[in-house]
């Protein structure tokens, strides 16, 4: 009995009869966060354990894939709290700059006018205006799933705090040299029409075409292939292997562009691999990464020939056509002029695409700003190999250190409104100023501020201490910082991990910002395939809530949630955590209308039952098992210990066991009565973090305790008389619970057999002598509705089982004639299945010709039919005799 439980003298608490999920569930939530259970206090001397909440989209609402992480961390900070830890879990949202702005400019087109109708300053009002009426819809849908987290706390991306916090690391990092200004490639979004980062493009398969072409005339020609026969007009070099001597004559020559007149060089690069295609390759350095490079490397000239639409820019025939439509169009010219040297189509390849509007993404130069990641992402590797930071589970390391050691800088400017504006201003003689959050921004005629603003990352970046008051050392900073663990999908371990770890440590002083990095898998369909709208298999969890409670979406979330493991799920599998649900409410009803109670000390060893002594010595091995499965972040295993404990042990086992202690009444039964309500409070207060809503009502309705969001964590049970490290153990009780476990199984399984109906009642004879069963005769011949063997007694059937003996007569119970023919018949079915099986697997020439699998399945049929004509003669001899 914890500290919080407080039962008061009702001697027989009641529940409904049936557990009703949608009138418990909101009540109670509101009822936690009234009370301020969720909340974090800063002053408070216990020692402190912080999560942030990976911040969702204002734009979003709740997910499967919210809902599983989201369990999972409510999980962890509920059994902490418990445990009496000062538990902040962070709430926030994120500004989500291109979706946001992306969902306001549908709005204003709907009124017919364009956010640049507006001018930015009006732009920016409206979308905090939106926020304001239509964002953060997902905030109630947390409360829903019963998510325990500080909402006084709550923040935003794009707060005041969190604004400062922006452009204070901005400043820094610019007076540090680690943020500049160039002229790189960028992905752009001609849709968008922003840049976004590398790991925002989507890549997947499509159908295109291959072009080759022939540069240059005669034995000066060469012939490169594009896909992209339309940025040809921007090509500056054609380049070859230093190495290939196929065209070691033409390297420092000229040849001419076709279609444009121009003339350029062939120019030697290591970049180009000779085994590939022609071993030559067209450059286009205003247009490709890697042709880019290539020109910094040969000096080559930049010639953008698209704008920021994707629409040819270059003076000629093409000019003004989009993209796709000049790609067609200089194709034909080509094979007009006879320049098409071989065509395939379709040809598929990966093509990049923007993740929120699914445009194709065009590699183009431009002016962007950009993180210098280098020593950043050196200290943020290094504190995982220097053991600072550990992951979870540790083959993830490797993906983490194939990503932070090989991070090409990371530009952060987006051609956006919405955001962090970068603080920087222009001055009308060149002059350039970043500006802190506490200095004054030039003013004067012709000072401008740079019109980009920030990449979301890089605001997210922050998140793990610029919501706790940073820059400012706040007493929320020292006391929550660094935090516990993060838990998060291993997929944005790239996206927003590996930049936290950059600027955690670099804001910081080499305090990484988490000490645990515990990633999980993604939520698929019960296939294993990727849940998605297109492919008809994206499930809304709220329909699951409705349908089944919240409880039970979580119970299934978690017990599919092996670490860094894709998780797939069905409605069978919340259908069957709703079951769940209701044989815990089912089964302590039960045990209150049966007088369990967690009044008094338990009894000592010698005044308990053995079953009793049973069901404590494995309620103390589950406690320790899951201590150690959430110290792993094993969810699926916690919870999987927990079910078949809950539902097998307790509730199959010891409370059928001790139905007829109760009946009997005296002593022992109100030791049991003792036991009962220990385990059922140990088990609820066990359940709590991974089914909140139903363990609440029962626990309370048993203990009388104010809340079991509140109550100590289980340590292990203590029986006066029986004092053992780690809590009450008793090995012998349990080798004999599981003796007369064996007993009753065997005696089911024969009465199965038999087709005997499960309520159907046999006289039997039990011969336990020599055996430790005695004690449980009561309780076995309830269980297996075994009648005294009265006069006349014959017993046709006997079952020796663990040096027991149970004698069976079943000659008035069944129509032995008739079960002796429906047995007959199907011993001649299983024996011929077993002669035709054996037939084909003899004859060479089918084992010649059939495949694999079908042979592998006759030999399955013939196992089957085998066991199954030993099983049928079994139960033919244990018929009575005529």
């Amino acid at each position: 009995m914890t500290e919080n439980t407080q039962q008061s003298n009702h001697s027989a608490p009641e529940l409904p009869t049936q557990y009703t999920p949608a009138e418990v569930e909101g009540p109670l939530y509101e009822r936690w966060v009234e009370r301020g259970y969720f909340e974090a206090d800063e002053k408070s001397d216990k020692p402190p354990y912080t999560i942030v909440i990976p911040p969702p989209n204002v734009t979003g609402s709740l997910h499967l894939g919210h809902a599983f992480e989201h369990t999972l961390i409510d999980a962890l900070t509920r059994r902490k709290r418990m445990q009496g830890y000062e538990t902040l879990w962070q709430p926030g949202m994120d500004h989500a700059g291109i979706a946001t702005q992306n969902v306001v400019e549908r709005e204003l087109a709907k009124e017919g006018v364009s956010r640049h109708d507006l001018g930015r300053e009006e732009f920016v009002e409206r979308v905090w205006q939106w926020k304001g009426e239509s964002g953060g819809q997902i905030s109630g849908q947390m409360r829903r799933l019963g998510d325990g987290v500080a909402w006084s706390r709550e923040r935003f991306t794009m707060d005041e705090g969190l604004s400062k916090a922006v452009q204070t690391i901005f400043k820094r990092l610019y007076d540090d040299e680690l943020i500049y200004r160039a002229e790189r490639i960028i992905n752009w979004c001609p849709r968008c029409l922003t840049a976004i980062s590398d790991i925002e493009v989507e890549y997947q398969d499509d159908d295109g075409e291959l072009v080759s072409i022939r540069y240059g005339e005669g034995e000066n020609s060469i012939v490169v292939a594009t896909t992209r026969a339309e940025t040809m007009l921007g090509d500056t070099a054609v380049a070859v292997h230093p190495e290939d001597g196929r065209y070691a004559h033409l390297v420092g020559t000229e040849i001419e562009l076709p279609l444009t007149g121009r003339r350029i060089p062939v120019v030697a690069d290591e970049h180009v691999n000779p085994e590939f295609g022609t071993g030559a390759v067209k450059v286009t350095p205003a247009h490709d990464p890697n042709d880019f490079e290539i020109g910094r490397r040969h000096d080559l000239p930049n010639l953008a020939v698209l704008d920021e639409r994707g629409v040819i820019t270059a003076h000629g025939p093409f000019q003004g056509l989009d993209r796709f439509e000049a790609r067609s169009a200089i194709v034909g010219a080509l094979r007009a002029e006879g320049r098409i040297v071989a065509e395939k189509r379709p040809y598929t390849h990966s093509v990049g695409h923007c993740s929120r509007c699914k445009t194709t993404i065009e590699p183009r130069l431009s002016m962007q700003w950009w993180v210098k990641v280098g020593p950043l992402a050196q200290a943020a590797g290094d504190a995982v190999r220097d053991g600072k930071v550990a992951i979870h589970p540790k083959e993830m390391e490797s993906r983490y250190f194939g990503w932070v050691d090989n991070l090409h800088d990371w530009c952060i400017s987006r051609q956006l409104w919405w955001g962090h504006r970068i603080p920087v201003w222009y001055g009308p003689n060149g002059e350039v100023v970043c500006v802190g959050p506490d200095d004054e921004a030039p003013t004067g005629e012709g000072w401008t501020q740079d019109t980009d603003v920030l990449d979301t990352w890089f605001s997210s970046g922050l998140w793990p201490f610029s919501t706790l008051g940073w820059p400012e050392q706040t007493p929320s900073v020292e006391k929550f910082y660094p935090n516990s663990v993060l838990v998060t999908g291993y997929d944005i371990l790239f996206f927003w991990v590996a930049r936290m770890m950059m600027f955690g440590l670099y804001a910081m002083d080499g305090t990484p910002p988490f000490h645990t990095i515990a990633l999980h898998g993604m939520v698929r369909d019960q296939f294993g395939k990727k849940m998605s709208k297109s492919f008809g298999n994206a499930v809304n969890p709220l329909d699951w809530m409705d349908a089944y409670g919240s409880d039970a979406v979580r119970f299934t979330l978690a017990r599919g949630a092996n670490p860094g493991v894709d998780v797939p799920i069905g409605e069978d599998w919340v259908q069957g955590s709703r079951n769940f649900a209701n044989k815990i409410w089912n089964a302590t009803r039960f045990a209150l209308m049966n007088g369990a109670t967690v009044e008094g000390e338990l009894p000592p060893a010698e005044q308990l039952s053995a079953t009793d002594r049973w069901i404590l010595s494995r309620l103390n091995s589950v406690v320790a098992e899951v201590d150690a499965y959430y110290d792993d972040y094993q969810f699926a295993k916690l919870s999987d210990t927990l079910f078949h404990f809950a539902w097998d042990e307790v509730f199959d086992w010891y409370v059928e066991l001790s139905k007829t202690t109760f009946m009997a009444g005296g002593p022992a039964a109100e030791a049991s009565r003792r036991v009962l309500g220990e385990v059922l409070d140990v088990t609820l207060r066990l359940l709590h973090p991974v089914v909140p809503f139903v363990t609440e009502t029962l626990w309370t309705t048993l203990t009388g305790g104010e809340s079991v969001v509140i109550a100590d964590w289980p340590k292990a049970v203590v029986v006066a008389g029986a004092d053992a490290p780690g809590g009450f153990r008793d090995a012998a009780a349990e080798r004999e619970i599981e003796t007369v476990q064996q007993v009753v199984t065997e005696v089911r399984r024969f009465r199965s057999d038999q087709g005997l109906q499960p309520g159907q009642k046999v006289p039997a004879q039990l011969e336990l002598s020599g055996t430790a069963l005695a004690a449980h005769e009561a309780a076995m011949r309830s269980l297996l509705r075994l009648q005294p063997a009265g006069e006349g007694f014959s017993a046709t059937a006997s079952l020796p089982v663990a040096g027991a003996t149970v004698a069976l007569d079943l000659s008035g119970v069944i129509d032995v004639e008739a079960e002796r023919k429906r047995l007959a018949k199907d011993l001649a079915a299983a024996e011929k299945e077993k002669a035709q099986a054996t037939g084909k697997l003899g004859n060479e020439a089918f084992l010649a010709k059939a495949p694999e699998q079908v042979v592998d399945k006759i030999r399955v049929r013939l196992a089957a039919a085998e066991a199954d004509i030993v099983r049928i003669t079994a139960q033919l001899a244990a018929l009575p005799q005529a």
